[in-house]
């Protein structure tokens, strides 16, 4: 469990009577599974978190045996409410200090009993970064959040990976949105919901105009439906056979695009399909090399053979000079005019 889950579950059992797992896991943005293995580390924690079955059970936290919300200013409390930033994200945001003082008002509260235990700051740390990210350029989420809360429209110039030049946009912002490690601007473009990457913001500047969001959307809501977008739609599915070996790989990179066929499956391999936005992103699976076998379409495989003939030609070893000339001079025998 992270930190922030920790606190947000706790907060989340503080403010009510009783609640389901069901209605924690939905709150929490989480799966059943993950929400019951959170509960289970609380009670072996040694909070006292109870479970009880009926149309009027649930989960509860015996009063006065939690966290200690009293002294928190609304600010902090908004803060500590920011659900599943770990502490460079909240660095990024801006929002370490009001954060730090609102754990440090809560762990003053704690009971004798608490106070004998390690503090979790120091047995538990998290980062949600992907491996081998190089730093991130462009715009920060401290630099933006101003003009974001202050409800503004945004002029920004976006260098998309897409297009051959920067592009510049007026948008309406929703907000701030972090996934996997990545800092995006959700907004609408001309009233259409777009998802930014800051690091490919490389200026911006407000408009002296409020932002013009469409009715009944939130944050969450779009970026939701962006997230779901991005995961689903596609132009391409590609049949394949993976290596047993590479298969937790392939899940990795590929998400929720990838799915088993758990009717074919052997020894040495798995049947898939994975799902592409466009024809030219099936590259993805060269680095795979033979380890993965497309079975269909027949223009992903012609297109994965263009592509590795290409890359087999691009690394072929030169000729060495000695090889040259011989060539060279063979090729001027054959075709030189005979003089007998």
């Amino acid at each position: 469990m992270t930190p922030d889950r920790f606190f947000a579950l706790m907060l989340l059992l503080e403010s009510r009577d009783g609640a389901t797992t069901q209605e924690l896991a939905s709150a929490l943005g989480v799966s059943l599974r993950t929400i019951t293995r959170d509960l289970n580390w609380l009670r072996d924690a040694g909070l006292p978190v109870t479970a009880h079955r009926g149309r009027l059970g649930g989960v509860t936290m015996l009063p006065g045996s939690g966290l200690d919300l009293t002294r928190l200013t609304a600010d902090e409390r908004d803060h500590l409410s920011l659900i599943g930033l770990d502490e460079k994200q909240r660095a990024e945001l801006d929002a370490s200090v009001e954060s730090r003082r609102a754990l440090a008002k809560i762990a003053a509260k704690q009971s004798r009993r608490d106070q004998e235990l390690l503090p979790l700051t120091g047995v538990v740390h998290v980062d949600s970064r992907p491996w081998l990210q190089t730093s991130a350029s462009g715009t920060t989420p401290a630099s933006l959040i101003g003009s974001v809360r202050r409800g503004r429209r945004l002029r920004i110039e976006y260098d998309s990976s897409r297009e051959s030049g920067p592009r510049d946009l007026v948008v309406d912002p929703y907000g701030l949105f972090a996934k996997a490690g990545v800092w995006y601007l959700i907004a609408d473009c001309a009233r259409v919901p777009r998802m930014y990457r800051l690091e490919r913001i490389t200026t911006w500047k407000e408009v002296d105009q409020p932002r013009r969001i469409r009715e009944n959307q939130t944050l969450g809501t779009v970026a939701a439906a962006l997230v779901d977008q991005w995961a689903h739609n596609h132009a391409i599915e590609v049949s394949a056979t993976i290596d047993q070996s590479q298969i937790e790989r392939a899940e990795r990179i590929f998400g929720p695009r990838l799915v088993r066929d758990d009717r074919e499956e052997s020894a040495t391999g798995r049947k898939v399909t994975i799902r592409f936005l466009h024809l030219e992103d099936v590259r993805a699976l060269l680095p795979f090399g033979d380890a993965i076998t497309v079975h269909g379409p027949t223009e992903a495989r012609a297109h994965l053979r263009a592509l590795a003939t290409s890359l087999a030609r691009h690394y072929a070893p030169s000729p060495s000079p000695d090889h040259q000339h011989l060539a060279s001079r063979a090729a001027g025998e054959i075709l030189a005019p005979s003089s007998r």
